[in-house]
């Protein structure tokens, strides 16, 4: 089994590397330099409009279904067309409350149009995952990472062929960009359908109003965990495209910078998906958690840190690699969200801990103060200061939700404090701004910059191979 674990994470991971990278950068970024930045900003809003309350589209239900399949997979023919029912509700529930919001915000008719079409994606994408948490379930790992890839695969053959062929004679335009999504998630979920099928024949469609009950109320916490980090996440686009004078610009200019934290993001997720497991076991084994949660905590956040001082410097360089408009404009907002990764890297370690261990009350608590003073800080900062306010706003609500994560874990679980991690990151943090400071207006200074940084995090044991191997070694133990 540890076998089959190991190589299929190795496949998701170099999927990931290979297609999501360039469905970002050599298609989402093309995109946005291929159509006006008040179009793309408006996309972009609504995009995280349509993000916002996605989780009413499960509610915990991919959760649940993970474990069951795993535990009972005899039992799938008989009650996933039950949980497909659940799920049409939820989206009545999830499409009420989304347009509810865009019609207090004020949105255009053509804005409502767009939003429609995103919605629809969401329905689809709700399915996929409910199918992969089937693939999950069922052991079929490869299938499962595949399947996770497809649709961008498809997005970079498809967009491609519109953006970087002759073919086409008239300019690119935002809705082409959405209804070729909507097509690549509708192939992937038709695939993943067939196999799905063909694994456990046609399901029996139905609707168990007591087998739902109980999934709603296993799974309230969390879905409610979910959600508010979803607000106070993706809020920001939303506001500043809505409160914002020029507004659909100002998001336009903002999404250029959040597009790689998303990025960062999502390959941070990955660690933080493997990490939940082995913390959970670790936990209900009453295992010693201070190796796993330093060697954990010292890659991502090591990590992080030495984004943010890279970036912090060369940012103007990095945004003309990937855009070719509003690059200027972008910087400010760019370097700040570069530092929103450090605290975002915090809160996968110690959030997925605090997860592991059941405090979804606490995280619930920790979470709604940072949607409060996301929404203040926003509504205080976006109008005078359009997207690099959203930006600060941002990086001050992730840092205080991370550090009061951390607190609460070490309160709650007992961990202790190791104050020599904190010289080692006061160390690297003066070391990279020394060197910023001394030589950067030296040539060659993005090299010198970039494998100083790198070797400061091994002197300083901020990344330590052998804790990373002995991390791998031991998930089976």
């Amino acid at each position: 089994m540890q076998r089959k674990f190991l190589s299929s994470l190795l496949l998701t991971i170099l999927l990931n590397l290979l297609i999501k990278p360039l469905a970002i950068f050599g298609i989402d970024a093309t995109v946005q330099n291929s159509v006006a930045t008040e179009d793309y900003g408006l996309y972009f809003s609504l995009l995280n409009l349509s993000f916002l309350f996605n989780i009413l589209l499960d509610l915990g239900v991919n959760n649940f279904t993970t474990r069951h399949v795993a535990q009972y997979p005899h039992l799938v023919s008989n009650y996933w067309g039950r949980l497909i029912g659940l799920r049409l509700l939820f989206f009545l529930l999830y499409s009420a409350v989304t347009f509810g919001v865009a019609l207090i915000s004020g949105y255009s008719s053509y804005a409502f149009f767009l939003l429609t079409i995103l919605v629809f994606n969401q329905l689809l994408v709700t399915f996929i995952a409910y199918f992969r948490s089937h693939f999950g379930g069922l052991h079929l790992f490869k299938t499962d990472a595949i399947i996770s890839v497809l649709d961008r695969f498809l997005l970079i053959v498809f967009c491609g062929i519109l953006l970087y062929t002759p073919w086409v004679g008239t300019p690119f335009r935002i809705e082409w960009f959405i209804w070729i999504q909507t097509l690549c998630y509708g192939l992937t979920l038709i695939t993943a359908a067939v196999i799905m099928i063909r694994r456990t024949g046609w399901p029996r469609l139905g609707f168990d109003s007591a087998f739902s009950l109980v999934i709603l109320r296993k799974s309230f916490p969390y879905a409610l965990l979910i959600l508010l980090m979803m607000i106070y996440t993706r809020t920001d686009s939303v506001m500043l495209e809505r409160i914002h004078p020029n507004g659909a610009y100002e998001a336009g200019v903002y999404a250029q910078g959040f597009r790689l934290l998303d990025a960062l993001f999502m390959f941070g997720m990955i660690f933080a998906n493997l990490l939940l497991p082995i913390f959970s076991r670790m936990l209900a084994e009453k295992k010693e958690l201070s190796g796993l949660l330093a060697t954990s905590r010292e890659l991502l956040v090591g990590g992080a840190l030495f984004i943010g001082f890279f970036c912090q410097v060369h940012a103007h360089d990095i945004l003309d690699l990937i855009y070719t408009k509003e690059i200027e404009e972008s910087v400010s907002s760019f370097r700040l969200l570069m530092w929103v990764f450090t605290g975002m890297s915090l809160s996968l370690v110690y959030g997925t801990l605090l997860t592991a261990a059941g405090e979804l009350r606490a995280m619930n608590v920790i979470s709604l103060i940072g949607v409060i003073t996301n929404v203040a800080l926003n509504c205080l900062l976006i109008p005078q200061h359009g997207a690099q306010g959203a930006a600060l706003a941002t990086l001050i609500t992730q840092g205080s939700t991370a550090v009061a994560q951390m607190i609460v874990a070490h309160s709650k679980l007992k961990l202790n404090w190791s104050f020599n991690r904190v010289i080692s990151y006061a160390l690297f943090v003066s070391l990279m701004s020394v060197l910023i400071v001394v030589g950067r207006h030296w040539h060659y200074f993005m090299l010198l910059q970039f494998f100083s940084g790198i070797v400061f995090l091994f002197l300083l044991k901020l990344i330590d191979l052998k804790s990373l191997f002995r991390l791998f070694s031991d998930k089976e133990e």
